[in-house]
């Protein structure tokens, strides 16, 4: 009895503690939390704070937008559904020297955390250091390939040393500004290397022994949250193993206490210079996320959510394109790439309402077809969530699931929070369409011009015997690197009386070249993304007497993936041969060749708003077009509206864009896409080749300008052309919602109906309704098409089916022209009447806005 007793009022006491502990907080909340956290992990979630948590998440990386966007872009992250934002940290935009460290602008990491916590968002910390990313040279800093008896990601001393000198400076910074979830911060958790488990099979032996050191340091820096190593089968205690790709319901961590997490889900494919543009159907990809999470993952981040910008110089590759849009949820400029943004939205708040199911319980699996099963979670407290699938890529399946039909589309998952009522199917898309427009601002810019030189020995020449590898010599300084040689041509030489000019072979590793034979350009060559090496072979116009040879050797961003890439090589490593002349073949490799790294325009700084005035620029009628080695400058006032901003280059060449001295990045849409672009289902197995667009077209045709780099007048936009363009058919435009549509079928799947059903608020299922809304700013003008019944095509290219409601048109005309949004219930008695009973009909609609 007295153990009862002692018992009761020890009871007593720990609740008053409680109740004076959670005065204090409530306090202490007034001036900020001083609270602090923990995070765990067993084989079903990770733990925040001893809850289970299925965590959504997405990839925006800081330095692919500028900061004046990132709360815009975290607030739309939080808007659609996500807990968590994860980020790569960037080497060698934080230490461009040794010992040499940058955290502003772009880079500033602390600045970025910090506005993710003040969103009420969880981060995960990918600081690996090795990115990959498509981001130069992986993210490492060229000065390591430097370093004495380096090799990278392996058993190397000179290379652990610099990884965990770097590795503990970013924790040790994070630590400080207490941005730990355990120090009250939003950092959950944190990533050590990337994607090295083909490496290390590649590698053997010393590759292992790089894991277990790695996992070791890591976990030694006391971070007090959760390690991850992705693609790394073998990743040792307690660092949890990842998977990254299209689908990954199939992965399992490699111990049973683990949970299972999807590091990246990749939301579409990165665009290279020459390559089609690839984009993945939202349905394909709910469709993978929900397959992922039925099979007991609990952990999905979306590579990318937003993808952004490659400014300046830091796409990588090579042939990596400025643009890193992704086909991302949110879209190159920050703005929401509907459906998809939407209806990973609707899958988001769809999963959010199993999650109690998902994290107390395991799953039971029962087939209900040959491609058809059921993931049933019933949990303790007697609740029950369901995932339906139909794994058939082309036929729709009905199904009895607990005495009742289901009737699911091929490739697509049903869920069911309450193991009765399907509130999501991932090929049902329920939220609107957004079709969008680039439109010129009006007027174009007075152009001036500079022509560059090509070809010259002064001060900044170097001269030696044979050929040099590029990055050796730039240090990534210049994409430029000039080779320069003279050929003596007697005046007796047979092609001199023939015609039949000689011919020049110069063999490159890469990654393109032009040619210029006594000052004027002769031709110009350059690889792939998959086939960096290149070969000059065309015959030249030489002179009698002495020729001056200079071949401009460009790098188009340094590799960023594969075994020891710090060993890969660019520029001419030759033979470079003349062919044709008397004496027969004339090796040109081992004489004397003097270097120049970059260009004049370059070492005057002509991009930036000081060195733009240190030449005499040609005006007027007198700018220079289709010369190459061109430089262009004009000014120009900042466009009213908030509307993100854009150059179309498609007038143009290859080169590089300057606004108000800041690095827009690399141009080249005289690369046009090869590639096979088709019809594309969203049914089936997604790879980057899958579903293409832009085939025959110019990779890249706009290039994204930060409004924030912009002052109201007088900015600055200089333009480097290398082959030859017409800066004339430059246009700065504005990106804006052109129309938007909605395809909503009469029965289809309502997360409102469920939840409303779910308090109480009605009794039975309501209607769906079709949501369309234009850009802030924007009005519905017109409705270009809508019809209730069974209508063909899609977004742009509707038409009526064999069933239309033929009063479609009013319900629009009448609740939506004018506004900037509407909402319209799919019923018949709106459209008129039922137009074909006993048919399963939708609603199609297209609407302008502007």
């Amino acid at each position: 009895m007295m153990d009862i007793v002692l018992k009761k009022q020890g009871f007593v006491k720990m609740q008053k503690l409680k109740l004076i502990n959670l005065m204090l907080v409530v306090i202490l909340s007034n001036w900020g939390c001083l609270c602090t956290g923990s995070v765990s992990y067993d084989h079903k979630a990770i733990s925040i704070n001893g809850q289970r948590k299925i965590l959504l998440s997405g990839s925006i990386h800081y330095p692919r937008s500028t900061p004046e966007m990132w709360p815009d872009l975290i607030q739309k992250a939080k808007e659609g559904g996500l807990d968590v934002i994860q980020t790569y940290v960037f080497w060698n935009g934080h230490e461009p020297q040794p010992g040499q460290y940058y955290f502003e602008d772009r880079y500033d990491l602390v600045k970025f955390i910090k506005l993710i916590k003040q969103a009420g968002l969880y981060v995960h910390l990918r600081v690996g250091p090795y990115a990959c990313a498509e981001w130069n040279f992986g993210g490492f800093p060229v000065w390591l390939k430097y370093v004495p008896g380096i090799s990278f990601r392996t058993d190397n001393g000179p290379f652990k040393a610099a990884m965990e000198k770097f590795t503990r400076h970013i924790v040790n910074m994070m630590k400080a500004e207490r941005l730990y979830e355990t120090q009250g911060g939003p950092i959950i958790l944190s990533q050590i290397e990337n994607e090295y488990g083909p490496m290390e099979y590649e590698i053997g032996a010393p590759g292992r022994a790089y894991t277990q050191w790695a996992a070791k340091m890591a976990v030694g820096l006391g971070t007090g949250v959760p390690w991850v190593m992705c693609k790394q089968d073998d990743a040792p205690d307690p660092i949890i193993n990842t998977c990254n790709g299209f689908y990954c319901d199939y992965f399992s961590p490699n111990k049973n206490f683990k949970p299972k997490m999807w590091t990246e889900a990749w939301t579409g494919w990165f665009t290279e210079f020459g390559g089609a543009v690839p984009y993945r159907p939202a349905e394909d990809l709910a469709y993978s996320v929900a397959k992922f999470i039925q099979s007991r993952g609990s952990f999905v981040n979306y590579y990318m959510y937003h993808g952004g910008t490659n400014f300046g110089r830091t796409a990588g590759g090579p042939f990596i394109a400025t643009s890193y849009d992704y086909d991302a949820p949110l879209d190159e400029f920050g703005l929401k790439r509907e459906a998809k943004w939407g209806h990973l939205k609707d899958l988001h708040r769809a999963i959010k309402l199993c999650e109690p199911a998902l994290v107390n319980s395991d799953p039971t699996i029962i087939n209900l077809g040959n491609y058809q099963k059921a993931y049933v979670y019933n949990y303790k407290a007697g609740g029950c969530a369901a995932f339906l699938s139909n794994n058939n890529r082309a036929a729709y399946a009905t199904v009895n699931f607990r005495n009742q039909n289901y009737n699911i589309p091929p490739w697509s998952i049903s869920i069911l929070p309450d193991c009765k009522n399907t509130v999501f199917n991932t090929a049902r898309v329920g939220s609107q369409t957004s079709l969008m427009q680039m439109k010129s601002d009006g007027g174009g810019f007075v152009w001036q011009s500079f022509i560059d030189q090509t070809e010259s020995y002064d001060d900044n020449a170097y001269t030696t015997h044979g050929l040099l590898e590029q990055l050796n010599i730039t240090r990534d300084s210049s994409d430029y690197l000039w080779y320069m040689t003279d050929v003596k041509v007697g005046s007796n030489e047979g092609f001199l009386r023939s015609g039949k000019w000689p011919t020049l072979t110069v063999f490159s590793a890469g990654h393109a070249l032009h040619v210029f034979i006594n000052g004027q350009l002769a031709g110009t060559v350059y690889g792939s993304q998959k086939n960096p090496k290149l070969t000059f072979n065309q015959p030249i116009n030489l002179r009698p007497g002495l020729n001056k040879i200079s071949l401009l050797s460009i790098a188009v961003g340094l590799p960023n993936i594969g075994p020891h890439f710090e060993t890969w090589n660019a520029g001419v490593l030759g033979p470079v041969t003349l062919y044709g002349l008397d004496e027969g073949k004339r090796d040109l490799t081992w004489q004397k060749w003097s270097y120049k790294v970059g260009l004049k325009g370059e070492i005057l700084s002509l991009n930036s708003l000081m060195g733009s005035s240190s030449v005499e620029w040609i005006q007027g009628s007198l700018v220079s077009q289709k010369q190459p080695l061109t430089w262009y400058k004009t000014n120009f006032n900042a466009p009213g509206g908030n509307e993100p901003l854009a150059l179309d280059m498609s007038s143009m060449g290859k080169g590089q864009i300057w606004i108000n001295g800041q690095s827009i990045g690399r141009y080249w849409p005289a690369y046009t896409a090869r590639g096979s672009c088709s019809t594309c289902s969203y049914a089936g197995y997604f790879d980057e080749n899958k579903c293409l667009s832009n085939c025959g077209e110019a990779s890249q045709k706009w290039y994204h300008v930060p409004r924030s780099w912009l002052k109201p007048r007088g900015n600055l936009l200089v333009v480097f052309e290398e082959l030859g363009g017409n800066p004339y058919g430059i246009t700065l435009v504005k990106r804006s919602i052109y129309s938007v549509c909605a395809d909503i079928y009469e029965w289809q799947p309502s997360l409102m109906n469920y939840e409303m059903q779910a308090s109480g608020k009605v009794s039975k299922p309501l209607r769906p309704k079709a949501h369309l809304s234009c850009s802030p700013g924007q009005k519905i003008s017109s409705i270009k098409f809508a019809s209730f019944g069974t209508p063909l095509g899609g977004c742009g290219s509707y038409q009526e089916g064999g069933c239309h409601a033929h009063n479609s048109y009013d319900a629009f005309n009448k609740l939506c022209v004018g506004q900037n949004s509407c909402t319209v219930p799919v019923t018949p008695e709106i459209f008129g009447g039922d137009p074909c009973p006993k048919v399963m009909k939708k609603l199609s609609v297209e609407a302008i806005c502007s």
